[in-house]
């Protein structure tokens, strides 16, 4: 009984740890590129590498990065697939600094107006939808504080 007691307490306070320890990072462009300039013998970032625009909302600028616009020694989106390329999505602290809340492996998105906020309308492989046909899923999500989630996917 007390180790389910402990397992039950454990379930309940872990998500509170764990976005209590959240990395705040100062710039994810800094980080990022600064992070593949050390893996990369050459590496060029392309216009779309970072974007910054407000994610969530808030009239805060955010950060999404787009790894499918970096050549890292001559091969141009290194960790793309055919699940897509990875983004990376940073919120920016009212009181400084970023926290990334996801990272998503997508073949692209969208941003568009959806009943007055603006959403992301994501572009993915079709398993993501449970389906095994060849169009991609879209997924559409909104950004509410410090996380995603999804209205509708197809």
């Amino acid at each position: 009984m007390n180790k389910v007691l402990i397992l039950l307490v454990a379930l309940v306070l872990l998500p509170t740890f764990a976005s209590a320890q959240q990395k705040l990072f100062s710039d994810p462009e800094i980080t990022e590129k600064s992070h593949f300039q050390k893996t990369c013998g050459k590496v060029e970032f392309g216009p779309g590498f970072i974007k910054r625009f407000d994610i969530n909302n808030d009239g805060i600028t955010d950060v999404v990065t787009d790894h499918s616009d970096l050549t890292c020694d001559g091969v141009r989106g290194p960790k793309c697939n055919a699940d897509g390329c990875p983004q990376n999505f940073y919120v920016q602290a009212k009181e400084g600094g970023y926290i990334m809340i996801a990272t998503a492996q997508i073949y692209g998105y969208d941003f568009v107006q959806y009943f007055g906020n603006m959403v992301f309308m994501l572009q993915m492989h079709p398993r993501f939808c449970e389906r095994t046909d060849a169009a991609p899923c879209v997924m559409r999500v909104r950004v509410r504080g410090g996380r995603f989630v999804t209205i509708s996917k197809q």
